[in-house]
């Protein structure tokens, strides 16, 4: 594949499986992940960033400056220092920010980001990542003399830390000071810190349980230490900042310990270099943990876990078991994606698919919408509907990790089928908002993870209750869908409540009489997809009952929300709809449109209405937006939507997420042509052609663009943590290309541009290797011909479960189909 230059700031690799960005100064931090699942970190393309365990707000293990600018900092310095010229630089380039050096790269990969800059005569480069299979953060260093004479440096990392709750350290920092406990341990050569008192529970200002925080951070070298700090303020000096810390600019740390105060962890080392020498070597961080909540006491010599800090120090103090982790991380990367490929005639979307788009699913499932510079990790948690819509890609390579993700979620279940909407999961603690869709999800979770692993013994498993008690995974789907079903409104549709998916809807249903047309379409795909499993299983008595419902709300929708041309959104709390021709602003709304075919429930002519009205009144260069005309008045009956700016966010931005249902809707309506363009309109590589207008990422889908509506028409903003990225997989490969799972095999049916002759698709399913090939000697966009396995014909459109380790050989033949007469 060739290498795509995206903009003026960087490319892709050839293989496409790094982002390479040749100058620092991007218009925004472009950022990565580094995780395994436990232990988590973002990584700007300068070093910026944060690191927590298990959750962002509850363990929080270094610090992040909100509303700083820019807004990555701090991160994970290492500053090198030339003893005879008495000048230093970053590595990272930040937070010096020294303009006169003479290289700078950053490539972010899946898992580490390498950044490799020149200076003073030296050549430096960092690789951060995380090992799959051990909880430490480690910085693989390597530094060579580029000049002709012996080299005298002095090495200092940096890291500011937090140890504990994020929103604390923010809001009740000269309270919280008194709390740390920072200090050297020669025996170990680290910096051990921890905190003597942890706050869990939401409200920094209530009540806390009486403990301290669980662990013991050890941040420490492979090589040894010449200095050392735990005093930020000491470190950096009076009236100075990250870019000149006193300590770094007159070569000597301080070797400071605090048991209160600012914390920093700072390790000094010294390093030789002759002519043209480079040296490697590694700082790394890691936790273990304490015999006690209750325990104040330092990390006691000969304990258990001086031991495990031992045995960590000594792994990863050898740079031969650190590399071999690297490589273990990349294999990782490498079978994760291979469990599915595509080749289309379109390299950008092959790029996306088979790499990026992949990648970043793979974020979201373990991130939610929690831990981002956009999502601040500190007041939402992890959501029940982002949690249910992020398992796409993870399914495919990981359904272990999705049943145990299903199961967690079930447990945020109360008796009566209501569920918190979002949750943290150390405190188990979340909120009850009253969203109308959020039980929903856990039935739409459920349905995927059977169609794609065939488990249905996982319908007899027992789950607990958040409030007692215990169901089976069964009864809670069903009860699930029930508590939606047993609360609609005066016409037959779904309770507003405090919002549906729009989240700024959140006035139209205050009173409790609001009703939401995009919620009762949900309720209708949701009710379809039980019919489907109920039939599937021989469940007679649910399939009646079902079928019943999903006519009765179809019929519904059909009679009280057609408004001529397209679905309305709802009915406020006084019964006047919005999103209607009637309307003078917010006439029409994306999503009532695009889920009246998702869910089958807008028949033909409808269908190519509704669709027809999106293209009229929602289309731009860039996709979709959400609603039009944006409001320029506050609605106090509508919500939040009518206090944002036009062309921002849920006010006329082109939502991506929402662009992703359009497009979906399109393919399922058998407008390839139309999907196609979407779906080029939409791709973050296209629209960062003009990087200082888009400004975020090209290598990832942003939660919105602005629209025309705005002056900032083209700004990207929210990058990575958004359901856009799970919703364009899904509609890119089970739609589009068409291999898309069903409780019985894998169902094709392709929707392609019509220039599109030939593609395939290799992908694992319940353990077998199906290889398929497509041929579209007509040029058609819908229609499957011929369908051969392994040299015979095949006469089902649904393939057949292979056994596992089974390789499956799949050619599908695409043309006309002459419709039967007499």
């Amino acid at each position: 594949m060739k290498i795509f230059q995206v903009n003026k700031y960087g490319y892709f690799t050839e293989d496409g499986k790094e982002f390479v960005i040749t100058d620092p100064r991007t218009p925004a931090p472009w950022m990565n992940y580094i995780w395994n699942g436990k232990l988590a970190g973002l990584v700007s393309h300068v070093g910026g960033g944060y690191t927590f365990y298990l959750t962002p707000r509850d363990n929080r293990l270094t610090r992040y400056r909100y509303n700083c600018l820019p807004w990555d900092q701090p991160g994970r310095y290492v500053y090198v220092r030339d003893e005879k010229l008495g000048r230093y630089f970053s590595l990272s380039w930040a937070p010096t920010l020294d303009l006169n050096y003479d290289f700078y790269e950053c490539r972010h990969g899946l898992g580490y980001t390498k950044i490799t800059t020149e200076n003073l005569g030296l050549r430096g480069e960092i690789t951060y990542f995380i090992p799959r299979d051990y909880d430490v953060e480690i910085w693989l260093v390597k530094i060579k003399n580029l000049t002709q004479e012996r080299r005298e440096l002095d090495i200092f990392a940096y890291i500011e830390l937090v140890m504990g709750n994020a929103l604390n350290d923010l809001i009740n920092q000269p309270n919280d000071k008194h709390f740390p406990d920072v200090y050297f341990d020669r025996s170990l050569n680290s910096i051990v810190a921890t905190r003597r008192y942890w706050v869990t529970n939401k409200g920094v200002s209530v009540a806390q349980p009486n403990h301290a925080w669980p662990y013991y951070l050890i941040f420490s070298t492979s090589l040894d230490v010449k200095g050392y700090d735990g005093d930020k303020e000491t470190f950096i000096g009076r009236w100075r900042s990250n870019a000149n810390p006193e300590a770094v600019e007159n070569g000597k740390c301080f070797n400071t310990e605090i048991t209160a105060g600012d914390p920093c962890a700072v390790l000094q080392t010294s390093l030789e270099l002759e002519a043209d020498e480079e040296k490697e070597f590694t700082f790394f961080m890691f936790l273990v943990d304490k015999p006690s909540l209750h325990t104040n006491e330092r990390l006691k010599t000969g304990s258990k876990s001086f031991k495990r800090a031992q045995d960590f120090l000594s792994k990863f103090r050898d740079i031969g078991f650190v590399k071999k982790q690297f490589e273990t991380l990349k294999n990782y990367w490498e079978n994760y994606l291979q469990t599915l490929q595509v080749k289309t005639p379109d390299e950008k979307l092959n790029l996306f698919i088979n790499i990026w788009n992949r990648y970043q699913i793979a974020v979201t499932f373990d991130m939610s919408r929690n831990a981002g510079y956009y999502h601040g990790g500190l007041l939402f948690g992890t959501g029940v509907r982002d949690q249910m819509q992020d398992i796409f890609g993870e399914l495919i390579a990981n359904p272990k990790r999705v049943k145990e993700r299903l199961i967690e979620v079930c447990s945020y279940q109360f008796k009566d089928g209501s569920m918190l909407h979002n949750f943290f999961r150390i405190s188990r603690t979340g909120e009850k908002t009253g969203h109308s869709d959020t039980p929903l999800w856990l039935a739409f979770g459920i349905f995927t993870y059977l169609k794609e692993t065939g488990d249905f013994k996982f319908l007899n498993e027992k789950v607990e209750y958040y409030d007692g008690g215990s169901g089976t995974a069964l009864q809670h789907l069903i009860k699930a869908i029930d508590y939606v079903v047993s609360n609609l409104g005066k016409h037959g549709l779904v309770k507003f409540g405090r919002g549906d998916w729009n989240d700024t809807l959140d006035y139209v249903g205050l009173k409790g009489k609001g009703e939401t047309v995009w919620g009762s379409e949900f309720l209708a795909y949701i009710l379809k997809e039980a019919v489907e499993l109920f039939n599937y299983l021989g469940f007679k008595n649910y399939l009646k009952n079902y079928l019943e419902l999903y006519l009765k709300i179809s019929q519904n929708i059909n009679k009280f929300c057609w408004d001529g041309k397209w679905y309305i959104r709802g009915f406020k709390d006084d019964g006047i709809p919005f999103g209607s021709s009637k309307n003078r602003e917010g006439k029409i709304f994306a999503n009532p449109q695009s889920w009246a075919v998702i869910s089958g429930i807008a028949d033909e002519e409808r269908k190519f209405l509704c669709l027809d009205s999106v293209r009229k009144y929602l289309d731009t260069p860039k996709g979709p937006k959400i609603l039009h005309p944006p409001y320029t008045k506050v609605d106090p009956t509508i919500g939040l939507a009518t206090r944002c700016v036009p062309g921002k966010k849920e006010n006329g931005a082109i939502f991506n997420h929402v662009a992703s249902w359009v497009f979906l809707a399109e393919l399922i309506a058998g407008n390839a042509e139309r999907a196609y363009q979407i779906y080029q309109a939409t791709l973050p590589l296209n629209n960062a052609s003009d990087a200082d207008v888009y400004k975020m990422e090209p290598y990832v889908y942003s939660e919105y663009v602005t629209s025309p509506d705005h002056q900032t028409y083209g700004e990207a903003s929210h990058s990575w943590l958004t359901g856009s990225s799970d919703w364009f997989y899904k509609a890119v490969v089970e739609y589009m290309l068409g291999v898309r799972p069903t409780y019985g095999g894998l169902m094709i049916d392709p929707c392609v541009p019509s220039s599109w002759k030939s593609f395939s698709v290799s992908r694992l399913y319940r353990g077998a290797r199906y290889e398929i090939e497509f041929y579209n000697p007509d040029g058609v966009n819908k229609g499957v011909k011929e369908i051969w396995i392994n040299g015979k014909r095949y006469q089902n459109h649904i393939l057949p479960v292979f056994k596992k380790g089974e390789v499956c050989k799949v050619k599908v033949v695409m043309g006309k189909i002459e419709k039967q007469t007499g």
